[in-house]
């Protein structure tokens, strides 16, 4: 404090007040000005409006840089070299703290983002103004110690930023590695899932113990440690390892992978997703279920597509007892096969099933290969062929009828009459 207050010290701070002052007066023009030249912009890519608009919302900082600058490179050539230097300092300081504003552009989480900001932005202020050495040394003196076992905050720091560097470098690895294996078309849909996941946790587990090891930490009581917390986990979580387990067995075994449409109960859809603990089911309504990897394992699930895409539909319907049986079948094997979906390569049949009490039942079978397109609809587009069918070849579909007869006083028989 006493040497700030020496003249030329007062002159810097007064200096450097003024162009604070005055970057924001300009500040607020340029911003105006950019806000104006943004919005006529159209067709860019989303990571150069991004950077734009970060630019924009730093321009008084980035002002002030400049001025900054330009008052100390002026100061160089005026005066002595010691009258300027807060002002460099300064200047050297605002100048890092705009580029860690764009460096930290790279983060897409917000809230990471504010976290990583704010960290660089007190390291590389605490560099600039020679006050990192005193700082480590306090944070290495704020420390909690058992015998031989010494744990401070700055040991706790280290391996906070060094473990969420590598997750980070883990995050951006999996997610290429992600991206390859989904373009591999030699490798089956289940595989790829488990592939996918198999590099997550290694990658993750990885990031967290090489982590630790470069702080200095001892793993062999973490190991220790973590075999107590599994056989709590053991007993404590059983559905939850059940259900990681199921999920492994499942891409192992391609029973069930992604696109394959099922039946579990009253579900049916197509698997959308294959997760660590449950399976995305989306039905043709829009819901996606949420179905645990043991319930796929433990209960009767039907796959639609698990060999083949091939799915046979049964309709059933009756005609009048006065009608062609050859004549009927014909024509509602003629009918299945104008509709879209169903297919020629796998002839429709139409077979006799019964002689019901007002009809003559039949069964017609027809194949598709597609469905996710839904099975209500097609069977509906059957029917409505078979109706359209049978109403211009004068075949007639019946209904139970029943006749009651009222019988006169006269005719009942005496004992109901007493």
């Amino acid at each position: 404090m006493t040497g700030l207050l020496r003249r030329w010290n007062l002159y810097q701070i007064g200096i450097m007040v003024a162009a604070l002052i005055g970057a924001i007066g300009l500040g607020k023009v340029f911003v105006f000005r950019m806000r104006g030249w943004m919005r006529n912009l159209s067709g860019r890519p989303k990571w150069q409006l991004r950077y734009l608009l970060a630019v924009q919302k730093r321009l008084v900082l980035i002002v002030w840089a400049v001025i900054l600058w330009a008052v100390f490179l002026v100061m160089q050539e005026l005066t002595w070299p010691s009258r300027s230097y807060l002002i460099e300092v300064l200047a050297r300081v605002v100048t890092a703290w705009v580029l860690v504003e764009f460096a930290a552009q790279v983060v897409k989480n917000r809230l990471l983002r504010r976290m990583v900001r704010w960290g660089l932005w007190i390291y590389v202020t605490l560099y600039l103004i020679g006050g990192l050495g005193r700082t480590t040394d306090f944070l290495d003196g704020l420390a909690i110690e058992f015998g031989a076992f010494r744990l401070s905050s700055l040991a706790i720091l280290k391996a906070l930023i060094v473990t969420a560097l590598l997750f980070t470098f883990a995050r951006v690895v999996s997610a290429q590695t992600a991206v390859q294996v989904r373009k591999n078309e030699d490798i089956s849909p289940s595989m790829r899932v488990l592939i996918v996941k198999v590099a997550q946790v290694s990658l993750y587990g990885a990031a967290f113990f090489i982590g630790l090891k470069a702080v200095g930490f001892d793993l062999t009581g973490l190991a220790v440690l973590s075999g107590a917390i599994g056989v709590g986990l053991g007993f404590g979580l059983q559905k939850v390892v059940s259900n990681l387990v199921s999920g492994i067995i499942i891409l192992l075994d391609k029973s069930i992978k992604p696109g394959d449409v099922i039946s579990l109960g009253e579900t049916f859809g197509w698997i959308n997703t294959l997760g660590a603990r449950y399976a995305s089911v989306v039905t043709r309504d829009g819901k996606e279920y949420l179905i645990p990897n043991e319930d796929l394992i433990t209960n009767q699930v039907v796959n639609w597509s698990h060999t083949n895409d091939f799915v046979r539909l049964d309709i059933f319907f009756g005609t009048a007892y006065a009608d062609d049986p050859h004549k009927v079948r014909a024509i509602a094997i003629e009918a299945a096969n104008t509709v879209g979906r169903v297919l020629a390569t796998r002839p429709a049949v139409c077979h006799i099933v019964g002689f019901g009490d007002s009809s003559v039942d039949y069964i017609l079978r027809f194949w598709i290969t597609d469905p996710t397109g839904g099975l209500t609809n097609v069977r509906g587009d059957v029917y409505l062929a078979l109706w359209d069918a049978f109403k211009e070849n004068g075949i007639s579909i019946p209904f139970p009828q029943r006749e009651v007869r009222v019988l006169d006083g006269d005719e009942l028989p005496a004992r109901i009459l007493d």
